[in-house]
């Protein structure tokens, strides 16, 4: 089976984006892809995969999102904003459009050209001030979960971060990512804040391994730590990450979050058709299966 896809990044976060309406490919078969095509070199190559379906509820399609290891995503930020824009120039959805995700549903908006903002799903565990031991060093972290299930995020402050080899912080990144602190894991995000309240973030994701160019729900959990800890007063916030730079946009009612954007450039990379011949798709009684 020939399969259609779309590649995007946002700020170098890329994503390989099917519309699984068209292939009806299962959970199974799409994990499968996704740790297949993810692969770099001998693949198409990117941070996840994305496939749009049908839904069954009011809103416009359902997201689902793997990791390039095979693993579902809860959500992932940057990747909302790449399929928003698919959705509208394939016109399966407007301007502004809803989605489902499994971490919650989520509303995508093409503002103007390459520039895309989603509302992602709010907070629902957020610890400011948490101590975490790695080899008998405490660090004082932030722990915040978005959705339910909740995607898992640690903030973490780094002195020095803008000019720190990121092969220097793989060592604390994996101590963290796989903590028993954390029962499902989480996506490690150093971030360092200058006198000018400039704001760099490297983050390491879970189900990637790795640090990537950018982690769109990663950024609005620095954003969102800065905020409720009144470092950063202000409620759009700008985060400079490896590829480029994200707006984070806080609205709060009642002490509360009542909405976080994340808003930021996208871009079409190539369209094509996977035809990796160590992928092998048979149907079989109107079911696809593997063969391998």
């Amino acid at each position: 089976m020939n399969i259609e896809f779309t590649k995007m990044h946002g700020l170098g976060n890329d994503f390989i984006i099917i519309d699984n309406r068209q292939y009806a490919l299962s959970l199974d078969q799409l994990q499968v892809l996704a740790k297949k095509i993810c692969t770099r070199r001998l693949s198409i190559g990117s941070d996840g995969l994305m496939a749009l379906e049908n839904t069954d509820g009011h809103s416009d399609f359902r997201m689902r999102f793997f990791n390039s290891d095979g693993s579902i995503g809860e959500m992932c930020g940057n990747g909302a904003r790449c399929i928003t824009r698919y959705a509208y120039i394939n016109g399966i959805a407007g301007k502004l459009m809803t989605f489902e995700t499994t971490a919650g549903m989520v509303t995508g908006e093409v503002i103007k050209d390459r520039m895309v903002g989603v509302l992602l799903n709010l907070p629902e565990l957020v610890e400011l001030k948490k101590l975490v031991s790695v080899n008998q060093i405490d660090y004082l972290i932030s722990y915040i979960e978005l959705g339910n299930p909740g995607l898992p995020h640690v903030v973490l402050e780094y002195k020095g971060l803008k000019t720190t080899d990121n092969r220097n912080l793989i060592e604390l990144s994996t101590a963290l990512r796989y903590h028993e602190t954390f029962s499902k894991g989480a996506n490690i995000n150093f971030y360092e804040l200058e006198e000018d309240l400039t704001v760099t973030v490297k983050t390491y994701e879970r189900g990637v391994e790795d640090f990537t160019l950018a982690c769109g729900t990663g950024s609005a959990c620095v954003a969102l730590t800065l905020f409720l800890r009144k470092e950063i007063e202000k409620d759009l916030i700008r985060i400079n990450v490896l590829g480029g730079s994200l707006d984070v946009a806080i609205r709060m009612n009642n002490g509360k979050v009542e909405q976080l954007q994340l808003i930021g450039d996208t871009n079409i990379i190539a369209k094509g058709i996977i035809m990796d011949e160590d992928l092998k798709f048979y149907i079989s009684g109107g079911r696809n299966e593997n063969i391998y």
